[in-house]
Protein backbone atom coordinates (compact mmCIF):
# COMPACT_ATOMS: atom_id res chain seq x y z
CA UNK A 1 0.00 0.00 0.00
CA UNK A 2 2.87 2.15 0.58
CA UNK A 3 4.70 1.93 -2.11
CA UNK A 4 1.51 2.42 -4.48
CA UNK A 5 0.79 5.84 -2.66
CA UNK A 6 3.95 7.33 -3.49
CA UNK A 7 3.28 6.33 -6.88
CA UNK A 8 0.54 7.93 -6.56
CA UNK A 9 1.69 11.10 -5.49
CA UNK A 10 4.56 11.03 -7.70
CA UNK A 11 2.34 10.75 -11.22
CA UNK A 12 0.33 13.91 -8.97
CA UNK A 13 3.61 15.58 -9.48
CA UNK A 14 4.70 15.10 -12.57
CA UNK A 15 0.80 16.00 -14.14
CA UNK A 16 1.50 19.57 -11.60
CA UNK A 17 4.75 19.88 -13.29
CA UNK A 18 3.61 19.50 -16.74
CA UNK A 19 0.97 21.23 -16.21
CA UNK A 20 3.04 24.50 -14.93
CA UNK A 21 5.44 24.17 -18.51
CA UNK A 22 2.49 24.57 -20.47
CA UNK A 23 0.97 27.60 -18.49
CA UNK A 24 4.49 29.06 -18.92
CA UNK A 25 4.88 28.75 -22.39
CA UNK A 26 1.44 29.00 -24.03
CA UNK A 27 1.80 32.65 -21.68
CA UNK A 28 5.38 33.61 -22.54
CA UNK A 29 5.82 36.19 -25.40
CA UNK A 30 8.68 37.08 -27.55
CA UNK A 31 11.76 38.97 -25.96
CA UNK A 32 11.85 42.23 -27.33
CA UNK A 33 14.17 44.94 -26.17
CA UNK A 34 12.74 47.61 -24.22
CA UNK A 35 13.38 50.39 -26.93
CA UNK A 36 12.73 54.04 -27.53
CA UNK A 37 10.65 55.13 -30.35
CA UNK A 38 11.48 57.22 -32.89
CA UNK A 39 11.69 60.88 -32.11
CA UNK A 40 13.18 63.70 -34.55
CA UNK A 41 15.48 65.10 -31.42
CA UNK A 42 15.37 64.43 -27.73
CA UNK A 43 15.05 67.77 -27.07
CA UNK A 44 11.12 67.62 -27.97
CA UNK A 45 8.54 67.65 -24.74
CA UNK A 46 7.70 63.98 -24.22
CA UNK A 47 9.67 62.87 -27.24
CA UNK A 48 10.64 60.12 -25.43
CA UNK A 49 6.70 58.57 -24.66
CA UNK A 50 4.87 56.57 -26.92
CA UNK A 51 1.70 58.23 -25.36
CA UNK A 52 0.85 61.47 -23.03
CA UNK A 53 2.89 61.97 -19.58
CA UNK A 54 1.09 61.63 -16.67
CA UNK A 55 1.13 65.55 -16.41
CA UNK A 56 -1.49 65.46 -19.25
CA UNK A 57 -3.54 62.61 -17.89
CA UNK A 58 -6.54 62.27 -15.77
CA UNK A 59 -9.76 64.20 -14.92
CA UNK A 60 -10.12 67.83 -17.64
CA UNK A 61 -9.13 70.91 -15.86
CA UNK A 62 -11.05 73.59 -15.65
CA UNK A 63 -8.42 75.52 -16.81
CA UNK A 64 -7.63 74.00 -20.36
CA UNK A 65 -6.51 70.82 -19.26
CA UNK A 66 -6.68 67.48 -21.34
CA UNK A 67 -7.97 63.57 -20.10
CA UNK A 68 -7.53 60.30 -21.11
CA UNK A 69 -10.19 57.71 -21.77
CA UNK A 70 -10.49 54.39 -20.01
CA UNK A 71 -8.22 52.70 -22.65
CA UNK A 72 -5.40 54.28 -21.51
CA UNK A 73 -4.35 51.31 -19.86
CA UNK A 74 -4.52 48.64 -22.97
CA UNK A 75 -1.33 46.24 -23.08
CA UNK A 76 1.38 47.79 -24.46
CA UNK A 77 2.39 44.37 -25.82
CA UNK A 78 0.17 45.74 -28.93
CA UNK A 79 2.44 47.86 -30.75
CA UNK A 80 6.22 46.79 -31.26
CA UNK A 81 7.88 49.84 -31.00
CA UNK A 82 11.42 50.41 -32.41
CA UNK A 83 14.11 53.02 -32.66
CA UNK A 84 17.67 52.97 -32.00
CA UNK A 85 19.52 49.59 -32.16
CA UNK A 86 16.86 47.96 -34.12
CA UNK A 87 17.02 47.83 -38.15
CA UNK A 88 13.81 48.81 -39.56
CA UNK A 89 14.90 47.02 -43.11
CA UNK A 90 13.57 43.87 -41.14
CA UNK A 91 10.07 44.69 -41.16
CA UNK A 92 9.90 46.25 -45.00
CA UNK A 93 7.50 48.61 -45.53
CA UNK A 94 5.14 46.81 -48.69
CA UNK A 95 5.10 49.41 -51.42
CA UNK A 96 3.75 47.73 -54.23
CA UNK A 97 2.25 44.15 -54.69
CA UNK A 98 5.45 42.63 -55.58
CA UNK A 99 7.07 43.74 -51.77
CA UNK A 100 6.47 40.80 -49.02
CA UNK A 101 3.30 41.23 -46.52
CA UNK A 102 1.49 43.55 -49.32
CA UNK A 103 -1.20 41.32 -48.93
CA UNK A 104 -1.01 40.98 -44.92
CA UNK A 105 -4.07 43.80 -44.13
CA UNK A 106 -5.67 41.84 -41.89
CA UNK A 107 -4.57 41.63 -38.00
CA UNK A 108 -1.78 43.77 -35.97
CA UNK A 109 1.21 44.97 -38.24
CA UNK A 110 4.15 43.80 -36.57
CA UNK A 111 7.43 46.11 -36.94
CA UNK A 112 8.10 49.15 -35.97
CA UNK A 113 5.75 52.23 -34.62
CA UNK A 114 6.73 55.65 -35.21
CA UNK A 115 5.92 58.50 -32.48
CA UNK A 116 2.88 59.71 -33.97
CA UNK A 117 -1.01 60.60 -33.20
CA UNK A 118 -4.18 61.11 -35.31
CA UNK A 119 -5.09 64.75 -34.01
CA UNK A 120 -9.30 66.05 -34.61
CA UNK A 121 -10.22 69.68 -33.61
CA UNK A 122 -14.05 68.96 -33.14
CA UNK A 123 -17.55 69.76 -31.23
CA UNK A 124 -19.45 67.79 -28.84
CA UNK A 125 -22.23 68.04 -31.75
CA UNK A 126 -19.76 66.76 -34.18
CA UNK A 127 -19.75 63.21 -32.39
CA UNK A 128 -21.49 61.14 -35.25
CA UNK A 129 -19.89 63.07 -38.17
CA UNK A 130 -15.97 62.02 -36.63
CA UNK A 131 -17.34 58.64 -35.67
CA UNK A 132 -17.65 57.92 -39.67
CA UNK A 133 -14.49 59.67 -40.00
CA UNK A 134 -12.59 57.44 -37.47
CA UNK A 135 -14.07 54.34 -38.72
CA UNK A 136 -13.14 54.97 -42.37
CA UNK A 137 -9.35 55.67 -40.97
CA UNK A 138 -9.43 52.35 -39.29
CA UNK A 139 -10.85 50.05 -41.69
CA UNK A 140 -8.27 51.66 -44.29
CA UNK A 141 -5.24 51.61 -42.22
CA UNK A 142 -5.50 51.96 -38.41
CA UNK A 143 -6.84 49.03 -37.01
CA UNK A 144 -3.51 47.24 -38.24
CA UNK A 145 -1.66 50.05 -36.51
CA UNK A 146 -3.23 51.05 -33.36
CA UNK A 147 -2.18 54.79 -33.66
CA UNK A 148 -3.28 57.36 -30.85
CA UNK A 149 -5.99 60.30 -31.58
CA UNK A 150 -5.52 63.34 -29.68
CA UNK A 151 -9.08 65.10 -30.05
CA UNK A 152 -8.97 69.10 -29.20
CA UNK A 153 -12.48 71.28 -28.42
CA UNK A 154 -12.61 74.74 -27.02
CA UNK A 155 -15.03 73.59 -25.01
CA UNK A 156 -14.89 70.43 -22.21
CA UNK A 157 -15.99 67.57 -24.40
CA UNK A 158 -19.08 65.54 -23.08
CA UNK A 159 -19.32 61.77 -22.08
CA UNK A 160 -20.84 61.01 -24.64
CA UNK A 161 -18.33 62.25 -27.63
CA UNK A 162 -15.58 60.02 -25.39
CA UNK A 163 -17.79 56.76 -25.37
CA UNK A 164 -18.29 56.81 -29.11
CA UNK A 165 -15.12 57.99 -29.94
CA UNK A 166 -12.86 55.66 -27.88
CA UNK A 167 -15.04 52.51 -28.10
CA UNK A 168 -14.29 53.28 -32.41
CA UNK A 169 -10.05 53.97 -32.06
CA UNK A 170 -7.78 50.94 -31.81
CA UNK A 171 -5.21 53.05 -30.07
CA UNK A 172 -5.67 55.54 -27.18
CA UNK A 173 -7.60 58.55 -26.86
CA UNK A 174 -6.91 61.48 -25.64
CA UNK A 175 -9.29 64.61 -24.98
CA UNK A 176 -8.38 68.42 -24.43
CA UNK A 177 -9.48 71.78 -23.63
CA UNK A 178 -8.10 74.60 -25.89
CA UNK A 179 -6.90 77.17 -23.22
CA UNK A 180 -9.13 80.47 -23.92
CA UNK A 181 -6.00 82.59 -25.20
CA UNK A 182 -5.62 80.06 -27.93
CA UNK A 183 -9.27 80.73 -28.92
CA UNK A 184 -10.25 83.93 -28.58
CA UNK A 185 -9.07 87.81 -30.20
CA UNK A 186 -5.05 88.53 -29.02
CA UNK A 187 -5.22 91.99 -27.53
CA UNK A 188 -3.64 94.03 -30.42
CA UNK A 189 -7.03 93.53 -32.46
CA UNK A 190 -9.17 96.51 -32.70
CA UNK A 191 -12.35 95.40 -32.65
CA UNK A 192 -14.82 97.52 -33.84
CA UNK A 193 -12.41 97.13 -36.90
CA UNK A 194 -12.81 93.25 -37.28
CA UNK A 195 -16.61 93.75 -36.95
CA UNK A 196 -16.77 96.47 -39.66
CA UNK A 197 -14.34 93.66 -41.80
CA UNK A 198 -17.05 90.85 -40.86
CA UNK A 199 -20.06 92.87 -41.97
CA UNK A 200 -18.68 93.82 -45.50
CA UNK A 201 -17.98 90.11 -46.14
CA UNK A 202 -21.25 89.24 -45.12
CA UNK A 203 -22.99 91.68 -47.48
CA UNK A 204 -20.25 89.96 -50.03
CA UNK A 205 -21.32 86.83 -49.14
CA UNK A 206 -17.95 85.34 -48.82
CA UNK A 207 -17.58 81.77 -47.81
CA UNK A 208 -17.18 82.49 -43.27
CA UNK A 209 -17.05 86.34 -44.40
CA UNK A 210 -19.16 86.90 -40.92
CA UNK A 211 -17.79 84.11 -38.69
CA UNK A 212 -15.93 84.65 -35.75
CA UNK A 213 -15.41 81.02 -34.66
CA UNK A 214 -13.84 80.37 -38.68
CA UNK A 215 -11.39 82.67 -37.52
CA UNK A 216 -10.27 81.56 -34.60
CA UNK A 217 -10.41 78.12 -35.79
CA UNK A 218 -8.07 79.39 -38.97
CA UNK A 219 -6.03 81.43 -36.15
CA UNK A 220 -5.58 77.93 -33.55
CA UNK A 221 -4.80 75.50 -36.76
CA UNK A 222 -2.05 77.92 -37.81
CA UNK A 223 -0.26 78.73 -34.73
CA UNK A 224 -1.66 76.73 -31.73
CA UNK A 225 -3.08 73.22 -32.67
CA UNK A 226 0.80 71.47 -32.26
CA UNK A 227 1.28 73.32 -28.89
CA UNK A 228 -1.03 71.81 -26.79
CA UNK A 229 -0.03 70.09 -23.95
CA UNK A 230 -1.51 66.67 -25.26
CA UNK A 231 0.47 66.88 -28.64
CA UNK A 232 3.39 68.02 -26.87
CA UNK A 233 3.86 64.21 -26.51
CA UNK A 234 4.24 63.47 -30.35
CA UNK A 235 6.89 63.63 -33.26
CA UNK A 236 4.18 63.45 -36.48
CA UNK A 237 0.54 64.29 -36.72
CA UNK A 238 -2.05 62.80 -39.09
CA UNK A 239 -5.02 65.40 -39.11
CA UNK A 240 -8.66 64.32 -39.85
CA UNK A 241 -11.56 65.89 -39.82
CA UNK A 242 -15.68 65.48 -39.61
CA UNK A 243 -17.19 63.30 -42.25
CA UNK A 244 -14.20 62.09 -44.37
CA UNK A 245 -13.68 59.22 -46.34
CA UNK A 246 -10.66 57.33 -47.73
CA UNK A 247 -11.47 54.95 -50.69
CA UNK A 248 -8.25 52.32 -50.91
CA UNK A 249 -6.51 50.35 -48.32
CA UNK A 250 -3.64 51.90 -46.92
CA UNK A 251 -0.58 48.96 -47.77
CA UNK A 252 2.06 50.60 -45.07
CA UNK A 253 2.29 53.10 -42.08
CA UNK A 254 2.39 56.57 -43.55
CA UNK A 255 4.29 57.98 -40.68
CA UNK A 256 6.93 55.49 -40.95
CA UNK A 257 7.16 56.82 -44.72
CA UNK A 258 7.60 60.51 -43.59
CA UNK A 259 10.34 59.63 -41.03
CA UNK A 260 12.19 57.18 -42.91
CA UNK A 261 11.73 59.45 -46.18
CA UNK A 262 12.63 62.38 -43.95
CA UNK A 263 9.50 64.28 -45.43
CA UNK A 264 8.45 66.96 -43.20
CA UNK A 265 4.44 68.17 -44.60
CA UNK A 266 2.32 66.24 -46.87
CA UNK A 267 -1.28 66.98 -49.10
CA UNK A 268 -3.42 64.96 -51.27
CA UNK A 269 -5.31 67.62 -52.40
CA UNK A 270 -4.73 71.31 -53.63
CA UNK A 271 -6.16 74.46 -54.90
CA UNK A 272 -6.54 78.19 -55.14
CA UNK A 273 -8.27 80.31 -51.95
CA UNK A 274 -10.41 82.91 -52.03
CA UNK A 275 -8.72 85.96 -53.18
CA UNK A 276 -11.42 87.88 -51.38
CA UNK A 277 -10.30 86.18 -47.90
CA UNK A 278 -6.55 86.90 -48.13
CA UNK A 279 -5.49 90.35 -50.22
CA UNK A 280 -2.74 91.15 -48.31
CA UNK A 281 -1.49 87.64 -47.23
CA UNK A 282 1.33 87.39 -49.71
CA UNK A 283 2.41 91.02 -49.00
CA UNK A 284 3.07 90.44 -44.72
CA UNK A 285 4.60 86.88 -46.47
CA UNK A 286 6.97 89.57 -48.17
CA UNK A 287 7.68 91.24 -45.32
CA UNK A 288 8.75 88.45 -43.32
CA UNK A 289 11.02 87.11 -45.89
CA UNK A 290 12.79 90.45 -45.73
CA UNK A 291 13.15 90.66 -42.04
CA UNK A 292 13.87 86.42 -41.63
CA UNK A 293 15.73 85.63 -44.59
CA UNK A 294 17.60 82.50 -42.32
CA UNK A 295 14.31 81.15 -42.32
CA UNK A 296 13.63 80.59 -45.91
CA UNK A 297 15.31 77.22 -47.67
CA UNK A 298 17.53 76.55 -50.42
CA UNK A 299 15.72 74.47 -53.17
CA UNK A 300 12.19 75.46 -51.49
CA UNK A 301 9.14 75.15 -53.49
CA UNK A 302 8.67 78.75 -54.70
CA UNK A 303 7.80 77.60 -57.87
CA UNK A 304 4.62 76.60 -56.51
CA UNK A 305 3.30 79.68 -55.01
CA UNK A 306 4.31 82.45 -57.52
CA UNK A 307 5.01 82.63 -61.26
CA UNK A 308 7.26 85.43 -61.32
CA UNK A 309 9.92 84.22 -58.73
CA UNK A 310 7.68 85.59 -55.27
CA UNK A 311 6.44 89.07 -56.58
CA UNK A 312 3.23 87.87 -56.59
CA UNK A 313 1.26 84.78 -55.27
CA UNK A 314 -0.91 82.84 -57.53
CA UNK A 315 -3.30 82.11 -54.26
CA UNK A 316 -2.14 78.06 -54.68
CA UNK A 317 -2.02 76.34 -51.58
CA UNK A 318 -2.48 72.23 -50.12
CA UNK A 319 -5.70 71.54 -48.90
CA UNK A 320 -5.17 71.15 -44.93
CA UNK A 321 -8.07 69.23 -44.05
CA UNK A 322 -6.24 66.18 -44.97
CA UNK A 323 -2.38 66.61 -43.69
CA UNK A 324 0.64 64.12 -42.05
CA UNK A 325 3.51 66.31 -41.45
CA UNK A 326 6.19 66.70 -38.49
CA UNK A 327 5.43 68.81 -35.00
CA UNK A 328 8.40 69.14 -34.55
CA UNK A 329 9.02 71.64 -37.59
CA UNK A 330 5.98 73.34 -36.63
CA UNK A 331 7.14 73.86 -33.28
CA UNK A 332 10.50 75.21 -34.79
CA UNK A 333 11.88 78.68 -34.40
CA UNK A 334 11.46 79.01 -38.35
CA UNK A 335 7.63 78.31 -38.55
CA UNK A 336 6.61 80.48 -35.46
CA UNK A 337 8.65 83.11 -36.39
CA UNK A 338 6.16 83.33 -39.59
CA UNK A 339 2.97 82.41 -37.60
CA UNK A 340 4.12 85.46 -35.10
CA UNK A 341 4.38 87.84 -37.75
CA UNK A 342 1.35 87.28 -39.30
CA UNK A 343 -0.52 86.77 -36.14
CA UNK A 344 0.59 90.71 -34.91
CA UNK A 345 -0.72 92.15 -38.96
CA UNK A 346 -3.86 90.87 -37.61
CA UNK A 347 -5.15 89.33 -40.99
CA UNK A 348 -7.13 86.54 -39.66
CA UNK A 349 -9.38 89.36 -38.12
CA UNK A 350 -9.03 91.76 -40.73
CA UNK A 351 -9.48 89.92 -43.42
CA UNK A 352 -10.30 86.28 -43.22
CA UNK A 353 -6.67 84.41 -43.52
CA UNK A 354 -7.36 80.54 -43.42
CA UNK A 355 -4.85 77.61 -41.75
CA UNK A 356 -4.19 75.98 -45.46
CA UNK A 357 -2.58 78.41 -47.60
CA UNK A 358 -0.81 79.80 -43.84
CA UNK A 359 0.71 76.37 -43.35
CA UNK A 360 1.45 76.01 -47.42
CA UNK A 361 3.23 79.60 -47.71
CA UNK A 362 5.23 77.88 -44.57
CA UNK A 363 5.93 74.17 -46.10
CA UNK A 364 6.61 76.00 -49.38
CA UNK A 365 9.37 78.85 -48.52
CA UNK A 366 11.01 76.73 -45.63
CA UNK A 367 10.85 73.55 -46.68
CA UNK A 368 13.41 71.84 -49.43
CA UNK A 369 11.59 70.26 -52.22
CA UNK A 370 12.11 67.09 -51.16
CA UNK A 371 10.94 67.82 -47.86
CA UNK A 372 7.18 67.52 -49.31
CA UNK A 373 4.91 64.95 -50.17
CA UNK A 374 2.31 64.09 -52.42
CA UNK A 375 0.20 60.87 -51.31
CA UNK A 376 -1.33 59.87 -54.35
CA UNK A 377 -2.02 56.79 -53.20
CA UNK A 378 -4.21 57.82 -50.25
CA UNK A 379 -7.53 58.18 -51.87
CA UNK A 380 -9.37 61.08 -49.97
CA UNK A 381 -12.52 63.16 -49.58
CA UNK A 382 -13.81 66.26 -48.02
CA UNK A 383 -16.68 67.99 -49.41
CA UNK A 384 -16.73 69.05 -52.11
CA UNK A 385 -13.46 67.56 -53.61
CA UNK A 386 -12.12 63.85 -54.29
CA UNK A 387 -9.27 62.51 -54.73
CA UNK A 388 -9.17 59.68 -56.43
CA UNK A 389 -5.33 57.68 -57.17
CA UNK A 390 -4.23 58.43 -60.92
CA UNK A 391 -3.93 55.15 -62.41
CA UNK A 392 -6.04 52.23 -62.60
CA UNK A 393 -3.51 49.84 -62.45
CA UNK A 394 -2.31 51.62 -58.81
CA UNK A 395 -6.46 51.84 -58.16
CA UNK A 396 -6.88 47.70 -58.65
CA UNK A 397 -4.07 47.20 -56.60
CA UNK A 398 -5.05 49.82 -53.87
CA UNK A 399 -8.70 48.09 -53.70
CA UNK A 400 -10.38 51.37 -54.31
CA UNK A 401 -13.94 52.00 -54.49
CA UNK A 402 -13.64 55.99 -55.90
CA UNK A 403 -15.12 57.11 -59.14
CA UNK A 404 -12.27 58.01 -61.02
CA UNK A 405 -14.20 61.00 -62.74
CA UNK A 406 -14.37 62.80 -59.46
CA UNK A 407 -10.74 63.57 -58.80
CA UNK A 408 -9.82 66.52 -58.36
CA UNK A 409 -6.30 66.14 -59.31
CA UNK A 410 -5.94 67.32 -63.04
CA UNK A 411 -8.99 69.82 -63.07
CA UNK A 412 -8.72 73.26 -63.88
CA UNK A 413 -9.01 74.89 -60.41
CA UNK A 414 -6.85 72.32 -58.62
CA UNK A 415 -2.96 73.17 -58.08
CA UNK A 416 -1.24 69.39 -58.32
CA UNK A 417 -0.68 70.31 -62.09
CA UNK A 418 1.41 72.95 -60.60
CA UNK A 419 3.22 71.56 -58.02
CA UNK A 420 4.63 68.71 -59.98
CA UNK A 421 5.85 71.35 -62.51
CA UNK A 422 7.55 73.37 -60.17
CA UNK A 423 9.15 70.02 -58.86
CA UNK A 424 9.75 68.56 -62.16
CA UNK A 425 8.20 65.34 -61.03
CA UNK A 426 6.35 62.79 -63.03
CA UNK A 427 2.73 62.60 -63.46
CA UNK A 428 1.61 59.79 -62.79
CA UNK A 429 0.30 57.99 -65.49
CA UNK A 430 -3.89 58.81 -66.83
CA UNK A 431 -3.37 62.20 -66.05
CA UNK A 432 -4.27 63.63 -69.46
CA UNK A 433 -7.51 61.74 -69.52
CA UNK A 434 -8.83 63.52 -66.47
CA UNK A 435 -8.27 66.88 -67.25
CA UNK A 436 -10.98 69.24 -68.15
Amino acid sequence: MAAGSARYVRYILFAFFALAVLYFVSNSSPVVPPLKPITDHASTKGAESSGPTKATTGATSSNGGSSTSAKEEKPASKKVEFGFGLDPAEYPMAMTPNDPGWDDLSGIKPGPRINATFVTLARNSDVWEIARSIRQIEDRFNRRYNYDWVFLNDKPFDANFKKVTSSLVSGKTHYGEIPKEHWSFPDHIDQDKAKRVREEMAQKKIIYGDSISYRHMCRFESGFFFRQPLMMNYDYYWRVEPSVELFCDIHYDPFRFMHENKKKYSFVLSLYEYVETIPTLWDSTKKFMKNHPEHIAEGNTMAFLSDDGGETYNHCHFWSNFEIGSLNWLRSKAYTDFFESLDQDGGFFYERWGDAPVHSIAASLMLKKEEVHFFNDIAYYHVPFTHCPTGEKLRTELKCHCNPKDNFDWKGYSCTSRYFDANNLEKPEGWESQQD
